[in-house]
């Protein structure tokens, strides 16, 4: 098939469509196109999923996943991934196969291709919209491979796929830009669910970790793999003194820090520092990996840190988090359901995507403590989020109920 006879599924619903419809119809319509569209004719028995990179990318294409496998529950699905985010993964009920490629082994990608072309797929997403998830599309030899817009993409990635899906805002968020990709498949809308549920090895690991810890417990992420979205120590240290004090309703939080790594494990005991011991905290940085969080924010009553991987595990499992932004946008990658608790430094810059600050980190900087400690309080004491869903009904976020347990008691006390 040539690139003129490339076809963008929103384009062939808007052609079709009647002008005088809103734009929910048109959203419904979208949804509704059938497999056949692309060529497919049936449901797919084989699926790849190529999205190789980030932790906080691979939560939130979770989702979409499992409204593949609610549509097409016989298919094969396999996902392409790196061994940074292949924990995030790893026990998934809505995967049937993990393709893990290691840039790090030399002369490894070869290898990796001919293990996904004896995948024999029939059907690829490719959601990193790079050049080499492009050649990983390509080399499965799909016979359908389904990529992003060129005005979407980087390093031509365009030219591997054969079917796009319609051109994204580049300010929308992450999660419902994967999402389009379902609703150009035709697969039907339904609840945003991530999946991320750890096992009873998992949680009996975490138990120890925590044991002793009073409750209710606060998550304060320390790192994210962008220097210029770190947040300073005594910044830090000044929201946990503050969430240690019982005040307007909410209870004293018990801090756990949280990183990996050796420069958060050093940026944890720069907290520590400033803490001096009060109050007390639990130093996790460098003793957990990402199944580990996935248990240790179920525990948690709230969370607060910068934009990151595990920012995304906290919102994936429920725990409300208070996210804190710098040189990317939350307006692009908000944690799911807790938008309203984003804060960002109000500085003409923002947000620069760059990875150094020439300046200092002034955006961070220009965060005050005060109001991340304001907003955890919120989170604290308003109702759980609803989650909106794709086709913009929305749901109720199932509560955690040990936390919610816990937060109850520490009320009780301090009414006490």
């Amino acid at each position: 098939m040539t690139p003129a006879d490339k076809t963008v599924i929103d384009k062939t619903v808007a052609d079709k469509a009647d002008p005088h419809k809103t734009a929910a119809d048109s959203s419904a319509d979208r949804c509704a196109v059938p497999v056949a569209l692309y060529g497919l004719g049936a449901p797919p028995r084989r699926v790849l999923i190529v999205l190789l990179g980030a932790i906080g990318d691979v939560v939130r294409a979770l989702p979409l996943l499992g409204r593949l496998r609610r549509a097409w529950p016989k298919a094969h699905i396999a996902w392409a991934v790196e061994p940074k985010s292949q924990a995030v993964l790893e026990g998934h009920p809505g995967l049937d196969e993990l393709m893990v490629y290691n840039r790090r082994i030399p002369l490894s990608f070869l290898p990796f291709l001919a293990r996904v072309r004896a995948g024999h797929f029939d059907l690829v997403l490719d959601l990193q919209r790079h050049l080499k998830s492009g050649v990983v599309s390509l080399a499965s030899g799909a016979r359908v491979r389904v990529g992003f817009d060129r005005s979407n993409g980087k390093e031509f990635n365009h030219l591997f796929s054969n079917r796009q899906i319609a051109a994204q805002p580049p300010m929308r968020l992450k999660l419902m830009q994967y999402q389009d990709f379902g609703d150009a498949l035709g697969v039907a809308p339904g609840p945003v669910e991530f999946g991320l549920v750890a096992s009873e090895a998992e949680r009996s690991r975490v138990a120890a970790l925590l044991e002793g810890a009073p409750r209710p417990l606060l998550a304060v992420i320390l790192g994210s793999s962008w220097p210029s979205r770190i947040y300073f120590p005594d910044s830090i240290a000044a929201v946990i003194r503050e969430m240690a004090i019982a005040r307007d309703g909410s209870p004293a939080l018990f801090p756990v820090l949280i990183g990996s790594g050796r420069d958060e494990a050093a940026l944890a005991e720069r907290v520590a520092a400033e803490l001096a011991g009060a109050p007390p905290s639990l130093n996790l940085a460098g003793r957990t990996n990402l199944r580990d969080l996935v248990a240790i924010f179920a525990e948690c009553a709230a969370a607060f840190g910068p934009d990151s991987g595990p920012m995304h595990i906290a919102a994936a499992v429920g725990c409300p988090v208070v996210s804190l932004w710098g040189a990317t946008a939350p307006e692009r990658s908000a944690p799911w359901g807790y938008a309203d608790l984003a804060l960002h430094g109000a500085i003409p810059c923002h947000p620069c995507y760059l990875r150094q600050c020439p300046i200092g980190r002034e955006c961070m900087r220009r965060i005050a403590p005060g109001d991340v400690a304001a907003a955890l309080r919120r989170a604290l004491a308003g109702p759980r989020p609803s989650l909106e869903l794709p086709d913009g009904r929305s749901g109720p976020r199932p509560p955690a109920s040990e936390v919610q347990r816990a937060i109850q008691i520490a009320r009780l006390r301090q009414e006490r």
